[in-house]
């Protein structure tokens, strides 16, 4: 695999032959990865996978109409006729107001910050299969485990670099390794599944494969005869697994497409309390070897973190330079770039900050209500913000988590969600979107 260096020069050059074919302007983006992935099942092997891909994006302007090309033949000669094309294309598309490169005056320079995204560390096939056999080993061993889906080990590398005809050129490399297990518990009709995973960016960040493996078994033994719940308006309380998900619905619904296109629920929410006092949620792109870390955005513009939500509050808009053009603002550093098409935006590692109770605390006054640790299906309008999903978990009962439910649904609205919405100080950082356990009352749950 090329180096960040090497990998930064290969997307500069196609950006100096774009501009001496006639492009006014033009970006490319390089990608690179390298991934390896050993699954085992019942204490055998069952798969053992290994893929390369190196790919490079050209997009390329002429006036105000542009064009994207990508490819994944890296000849000189493919290059020129990929430029050609672009080019060419460029001339005969629609013209856009809106799209262009970032303002030149807001491009990062200077040294990018050291976020420790890689470790230099080599993995063998052999030692991800040692991985995933002990987490199966370890779910398999839980009593009222009776099958198992499999154990996984995965490590990955990748390098991605940026280079534009008005300034910037930079690159960074990540690693990624995982470990997951999947097990069923229980016999015919009244088994039930779960499972357990991990992903850090450097190894012995991972937690032990025991451990993960445990948790797997643990929590498919722990669904085993669910019941049913009376359908009615009662608080609901989302573990972290699962919580994150209202905020993917946040971001989703204060993207600058979304604004532009207004097709938000949020569309006039900017300034307003949106959550209760209190709740903040922020975005940190410089998290050290973050699972969503990166030095700079899509566009080549630094990037820093920020607070989305303070004490309840909408603070910004996530906006590449197109949408934040057409919107009259400045972009946020939140742009998004693959190999194909324009940038779109995308959060780094945004979290919920850690509320004030535990979480015993938190469900102590409910009477009757349900903690989901599975939700089913899509059911969210971005436009409306009207939410129904199917949903599983346990019910909670006179402040105590009690027994296994399964088959029912929750609905709300999510304005209404987010500002009935309470975090227990539990937030640990796992996902590349992290929350605590949240506590939202007045949902509907139709049961089974």
């Amino acid at each position: 695999m090329l180096t960040p260096n090497q990998a930064q020069e290969r997307a500069h050059d196609i950006v100096r032959r774009a501009t001496a074919a006639g492009a006014d302007a033009a970006d490319a983006v390089f990608a690179a990865d390298a991934s390896s992935e050993v699954s085992v099942r019942l204490g055998k092997l069952e798969d053992v996978g290994r893929s390369e891909a190196e790919e490079l994006g050209l997009r390329v302007f002429v006036g105000q109409r542009s064009a994207s090309v990508s490819t994944s033949d890296l000849s000189s000669q493919a290059m020129d006729a990929l430029v050609e094309r672009a080019v060419a294309m460029a001339r005969e598309a629609p013209e856009d107001q809106w799209a262009g490169l970032a303002p030149e005056e807001r491009l990062m320079h200077g040294a990018a910050p050291l976020l420790d995204l890689a470790d230099d560390g080599a993995v063998t096939p052999a030692e991800l299969r040692e991985l995933a056999s002990q987490a199966e080993e370890a779910a398999r061993a839980v009593p009222g485990v009776t099958n198992s889906e499999g154990g996984g080990a995965g490590a990955s590398s990748s390098v991605w670099a940026l280079a534009t005809s008005h300034g910037f050129a930079g690159a960074y490399a990540t690693t990624g390794y995982s470990v997951s297990a999947s097990v069923i518990a229980g016999e015919g009709g009244g088994m039930q599944r779960d499972y357990a995973f991990h992903s850090a960016r450097h190894r012995q960040r991972l937690d032990a494969p025991h451990e993960i493996g445990r948790r797997a078994g643990e929590r498919a033994v722990a669904r085993l005869n669910p019941g049913r719940v009376a359908s009615g308006a009662v608080p609901v309380v989302f573990d972290p697994r699962v919580g994150s998900s209202l905020l993917g619905h946040l971001a989703g619904a204060i993207s600058g497409q979304a604004i532009t296109r207004k097709t938000s629920f949020l569309l006039d929410a900017m300034g307003t309390e949106v959550f209760a006092p209190g709740v903040t949620i922020c975005d940190d792109p410089h998290r050290p070897h973050g699972l969503r870390s990166r030095p700079f955005d899509g566009e080549g513009l630094p990037v820093s973190p920020c607070s989305i939500i303070e004490n309840g509050m909408l603070e910004t808009w996530l906006l590449d330079s197109a949408s934040a053009r057409q919107l009259g603002l400045e972009p946020t550093g939140h742009a998004a770039r693959g190999v194909n098409g324009a940038p779109g935006v995308t959060t780094s590692n945004l979290f919920m900050q850690t509320g004030h109770v535990p979480v015993a605390t938190l469900i102590a006054d409910i009477v009757l209500g349900v903690y989901v640790t599975e939700l089913i299906g899509q059911g969210v309008n971005p436009v409306t913000g009207d939410y129904s999903r199917g949903a599983a978990g346990f019910l909670i009962e006179n402040g105590e988590i009690t027994r296994p439910v399964a088959e029912f649904t929750i609905a709300g609205n999510l304005r209404d969600m987010f500002r009935s919405l309470v975090p227990a100080n539990d937030l640990a950082f796992r996902y590349g979107i992290n929350v605590p356990t949240i506590r939202v009352d007045g949902m509907t749950v139709a049961g089974g």
